[in-house]
């Protein structure tokens, strides 16, 4: 399977908003990617777009589940959970972390506010999150390069690393090819037989029902993650016990009951096929490893396959290819956006008619022109030219040509769209 490799720099602080800044745990981090439209570019199989900003986008590292450090205001067994977080973090490069006393998922201070590194995607979840491998440092190949992830390649990822100590479960969603599903699986499995990490004190797994008096009894447990996120909402509605988690479960096919594909029944099912409950007691009848998660379905109607801008969305409206005085960093081009919509103009490109070409970036709002001072890349010729716009996929936006006859000292050429 094929992954898009995206560079940039994980983040753990704002500098500017320490208080407001990102909360990594044991699968969760924030990166900035330094080419925003790769991410934009990602298919989204939920229908989500990319929850990006300036500050980035959150990684959910694929394959692995990390004891929950916060999830609606309650966490799992804390030890656990901060080494996850603990040992990603000393992975990606970060030293020094130091967390909040009141807000004990948020960095107050830390050696490194971000590091670079560069993540493996093939997509965006229904949160909004980017999915991918996690790796630190510089990476082989350039951004936005299309890598085939082999075992050995997976063995190098942080999400294998984290799984082998036996700091994260397993999380298998269908997005994962099979063989690297397979190889993942044999991982987590020695990890368990070693009794490392979290499965020393792993239960209400198939080697054992857990009992569960209570959330505050729970929160003291290591069980798998997902299991966790079902259990607490429901004993939020006021149960007192498990019988009724079966049919809660039902009721939600899509945000409770999500759909498996069980591998050693070669068969589909759900979450309640593999969850065993009453009373007090709850456990999974299967090891995570042995059943596929589908990600959560798009709503009928949403589009699957990130949307590309059209031809004519921004269109090149002027042009002064000979100012007055000398030509060099002086060259203008105008460009207008003829939506209603912003367009993130980040990785777009123009190219001149001998195929040297210019970068662009930031935004332009619906309905506003910006104006693009030709740099050493892209030359407008006073003898006649051709420049075209291409958006960051490499799709051609728009094309304007000039002759000779209409090239003036000092006066600006308007494409008369």
């Amino acid at each position: 399977m094929t992954y898009t490799l995206l560079t940039g720099r994980f983040v753990v602080r704002y500098p500017d908003l320490p208080r407001q800044g990102p909360e990594p745990d044991g699968d969760t981090v924030k990166f900035r990617p330094d080419s925003p439209a790769l991410v934009e570019g990602l298919p989204r199989p939920s229908g989500s777009p990319p929850d990006l900003t300036a500050r980035g986008i959150s990684v959910r590292l694929e394959a692995i589940d990390a004891l929950e450090t916060h999830f609606a205001e309650t966490h799992q067994d804390l030890a656990g959970a901060n080494a996850a977080r603990d040992e990603l973090l000393r992975l990606l490069g970060f030293t020094g972390v130091r967390f909040f006393d009141d807000l004990p998922n948020k960095v107050r201070a830390s050696d490194q506010d971000d590091v670079p590194g560069y993540v493996l995607s093939n997509g965006i979840d229904a949160n909004g999150r980017m999915i991918g491998f996690v790796q630190p440092g510089s990476s082989p190949e350039p951004d936005g390069a299309t890598v085939f992830l082999d075992d050995a390649g997976i063995d190098k990822t942080l999400n294998a690393r984290l799984l082998a100590a036996g700091l994260v479960y397993p999380a298998f969603y269908a997005t994962l090819p099979g063989s690297l599903r397979t190889h993942l699986a044999g991982i987590s499995r020695k990890a368990r037989a070693d009794r490392a990490g979290i499965w020393a004190a792993s239960t209400a797994d198939p080697d054992g029902a857990a009992t569960v008096a209570d959330l505050a009894a729970l929160q003291r447990l290591t069980v798998w993650p997902k299991l966790f996120r079902r259990l607490v909402p429901f004993l939020a509605t006021g149960a007192t016990g498990f019988d009724g988690l079966d049919a809660w479960l039902r009721s939600d096919p899509v945000n409770r009951d999500d759909s498996l594909f069980l591998l050693d029944r070669l068969e589909t099912g759900n979450l309640h096929d593999v969850i065993e409950a009453s009373g007090h007691s709850v456990q999974l009848t299967a090891w995570p490893e042995d059943f596929i998660i589908e990600p959560d379905p798009a709503a009928p109607g949403t589009p699957t396959t990130p949307p590309k801008q059209a031809t004519g969305d921004v269109v090149i409206v002027a042009a002064l290819p000979d100012p007055a005085g000398g030509d060099r960093g002086r060259e203008r081009l105008t460009l207008l956006n003829t939506t209603a919509a912003s367009i993130d103009l980040a990785g777009w490109t123009l190219r001149d008619r001998n195929g040297h070409s210019q970068v662009l970036a930031g935004s332009l709002a619906g309905g506003d022109v910006v104006q693009v001072v030709a740099g050493s890349g892209v030359s407008l010729g006073n003898t006649g030219g051709t420049v075209t716009l291409a958006d960051a996929l490499g799709s051609p936006i728009d094309r304007v040509s000039y002759r000779a006859g209409q090239v003036k000292e000092g006066r600006t050429i308007a494409f008369g769209r």
